[in-house]
C-alpha cells in the first residue's frame, strides 16, 4: 500500500466532480495528481501495479470477484502540465466488477494543461464491468484544459461490458476515441453525455467490431451545444457476424453552436442487423413556454430542459 498523500482543496473538489469521491474510497483505487500517485491501494481480488517508468498502471482482477469496485481518479491543478497514461485492466472470467476513472483539470495559468488517458480493457469469457469515465475543468487560466481519452475494449464470449462516458463543464478541447472487438455472446452498452460552450471542442470516435455470432452494441450520445462550440459524434459499427447493433445521436443546439453527426453502418454478413438514428435540433418553444407559466425565467427554463435530457 502506498501512503496516502494529502491533497489540497482544489484536489479535493476535483475528485468530489470526476469521480463522486468526498473521502478515500473503500476497495482499491490508485489517486494520481499532477503526475504522481497520491495514495495506492489494492485489495485481495484486485491488484494495481504501477507500470515501469509511472506511464500508467496494470490493473488486474480475479476471476470470479463480485460487488468490488476500483477507482482511478485524475487531477491535474498545474498549468502547463502535459501527460500520457496508459492503464490496462484485465478483468478474469465471471467477474461482476465497477471501475470509476475521470479526470479533472483546474488551470489558473497561462500554458495549456493535457491529460491523454489510454485505457484498454481486457474483459474474460462471462464477466461483467461497469466503467465511469467523467471529465470536468475549471480554472480562469487563458491556458486551455485538455482531455484526450482513448478506450480499446476487447470482450471475450458472453461478456457484458457498460460504459458511461461524461463531460459537461470546462474542457476546451478533447478528442475521445472508442474502439471495440466483440467475441460470440457479448454484448457492450455506450452511454456518452457531453455538454460544450464558449469556443470548446469536441470529437467522439467509435469503431465497434462485432466479430461472433449473437454479440450486439448500443452506442448512445446525448450532447448539447451552446455559444460558439463545436462537436463531431463519428459512430460506426461493423458486423462481421449474426450480430445486432445500434447507434443513436441526439443532440440539442444554441447559439452559435455547430454539431455534426457521422453515421457509419458495415454489414459483412447477411445475418448483421444494424441501425441508426440521429436527431439535431433546438429547444422546443413549447417546452419553454410551459416551464415558464410555472414561474421560471426563459433562462432557468432552458437550464431546466439541458439538465432532464443529460441525465
Amino acid at each position: 500500500m502506498l501512503q496516502i498523500r494529502e491533497l489540497d482543496e482544489i484536489q479535493k473538489r476535483l475528485l468530489k466532480e470526476v469521480a463522486d469521491l468526498h473521502k478515500v474510497p473503500e476497495g482499491a483505487f490508485n489517486i494520481r495528481a499532477n503526475g504522481e500517485s497520491a495514495g495506492r491501494v489494492s485489495t485481495e481480488n484486485i491488484e494495481i501495479i504501477p507500470k515501469e517508468g509511472g506511464s500508467g498502471l496494470d490493473i488486474r482482477i480475479k476471476p470470479g470477484t463480485k460487488n468490488e469496485s476500483v477507482h482511478i481518479p485524475v487531477v491535474l491543478t498545474k498549468s502547463g502540465l502535459t501527460e500520457v497514461v496508459y492503464n490496462d485492466f484485465y478483468i478474469g472470467e465471471n467477474a461482476d466488477v465497477i471501475i470509476v476513472a475521470g479526470c479533472g483539470i483546474d488551470n489558473c495559468g497561462p500554458k495549456d494543461s493535457q491529460h491523454d488517458g489510454i485505457h484498454r480493457f481486457y474483459v474474460g469469457k462471462g464477466a461483467k464491468v461497469r466503467y465511469v469515465e467523467k471529465h470536468y475543468g475549471s480554472g480562469n487560466g487563458a491556458g486551455k484544459r485538455i482531455l484526450n481519452p482513448g478506450t480499446e475494449v476487447y470482450m471475450e464470449e458472453d461478456s457484458y461490458a457498460e460504459m458511461e462516458m461524461v463531460q459537461i463543464k470546462g474542457v476546451d478541447d478533447t478528442n475521445r476515441t472508442t474502439t471495440a472487438e466483440l467475441a460470440a455472446g457479448a454484448k457492450l452498452v455506450v452511454r456518452e453525455r457531453l455538454m460544450t460552450h464558449g469556443e470548446q471542442n469536441a470529437i467522439s470516435t467509435y469503431v465497434v467490431n462485432m466479430n461472433g455470432e449473437g454479440c450486439s452494441a448500443d452506442v448512445v450520445s446525448r450532447s448539447v451545444a451552446r455559444d460558439n462550440s463545436y462537436q463531431k459524434f463519428d459512430a460506426k459499427l461493423v458486423g462481421n457476424a449474426a450480430c445486432n447493433g445500434h447507434t443513436e445521436c441526439d443532440s440539442i443546439i444554441m447559439d452559435q453552436g455547430r454539431i455534426l453527426a457521422v453515421p457509419g453502418l458495415e454489414a459483412n454478413n447477411v445475418e448483421a442487423a444494424l441501425v441508426h438514428e440521429a436527431a439535431i435540433g433546438k429547444i422546443a418553444g413549447d417546452q419553454l413556454i410551459k416551464l415558464m407559466t410555472l414561474g421560471l425565467t426563459e433562462q432557468e427554463a432552458e437550464e431546466q430542459i439541458i439538465n432532464g435530457f443529460l441525465k
